[in-house]
């Protein structure tokens, strides 16, 4: 990411946490006469203890010298989560901006992460390197989403397949909530990443391509591990609940492990069961 992106991204960043927040929820009536919703930018100076001018560069992605410290008043001011602070960081600090790491080929999976998806019967996982393309999968992840074996490698991208795929769009019965888990942990990615070129080239294309993802993507946010309870509508076993759980995965690789736990107290797991022993029965 050069310059000029980096500072474009914070300055976009700053802008939409800036709108998210109710004026009345910190004490300032909301008033009539607001152009733009959330606060003004003299009132985030006022908060964050800084001056409106100095602020006003920062938000409009002018290369000044910013400071951890002040960047903690920011923080605070804007409401932001401990994953939010840290993007605020990487964009604002460039400490990371020299890490430059090229495509490598697939990785290749150990004997123990093979094992944990085996051994992970009927709670669908999905195992996805810092591009979000999958790298690993169970059957049970491959009854419910698609059976990822079937499409070629470079399609594997899941930001890619959430807003192309018919299937993943129907599957999940709020799809809106169930893509902006994804795009807050390929957001963290992105941050982190400074150096790794192929992100803007990605954002670039996706947002071309579906105005969905860029709508969403503009949302700005940012998690390294949302967990959330995701309804779907299966076409073959129906109304199905699960708990979302990602796990990163210590190592070189950066691998993350996206676990879908059937939630205690419903059918889930026996229509997993009944679809993925039916499905066995038809291919045999």
């Amino acid at each position: 990411m050069n310059d000029k992106t980096r500072l474009e991204a914070l300055s976009s960043f700053l802008k939409t946490k800036r709108s998210q927040i109710k004026p009345e929820s910190i004490g300032i009536p909301a008033g009539t006469r607001r152009r733009t919703p959330g606060l003004r930018r003299e009132e985030v100076a006022q908060l964050a203890g800084v001056s409106t001018t100095w602020y006003t560069w920062l938000e409009q992605g002018r290369d000044i010298k910013v400071s951890s410290s002040v960047l903690d008043c920011i923080s605070t001011a804007l409401q932001l989560n401990n994953d939010e602070r840290e993007y605020l960081y990487d964009l604002a600090l460039e400490v990371k901006s020299s890490i430059i790491h090229q495509k490598k080929d697939q990785p290749k999976l150990s004997p123990s992460l093979e094992r944990i998806l085996t051994e992970l019967t009927y709670c669908p996982t999905i195992i996805t390197d810092r591009h979000c393309h999958i790298v690993g999968w169970n059957n049970a992840a491959a009854h419910v989403f698609l059976d990822f074996e079937q499409l070629p490698d470079d399609q594997r991208n899941l930001i890619h397949l959430v807003f192309t795929r018919k299937e993943l769009k129907t599957l999940a019965v709020n799809w809106e909530h169930f893509v902006k888990g994804f795009l807050a942990i390929f957001r963290a990615y992105y941050g982190h990443y400074l150096g790794d070129e192929w992100y803007n080239l990605f954002i670039k294309e996706m947002s071309n391509s579906h105005p969905e993802f860029q709508s969403l993507w503009q949302e700005s946010q940012v998690s390294k591990a949302p967990e959330m309870m995701i309804e779907f509508r299966h076409a073959k076993a129906g109304k199905m609940l699960f708990n979302l759980t990602s796990l990163q995965v210590q190592g070189d690789m950066d691998l993350r492990c996206s676990i879908y736990t059937p939630v205690e107290g419903t059918a889930t797991e026996d229509k997993l069961k009944r679809l993925m022993k039916k499905i066995s029965i038809e291919s045999s």
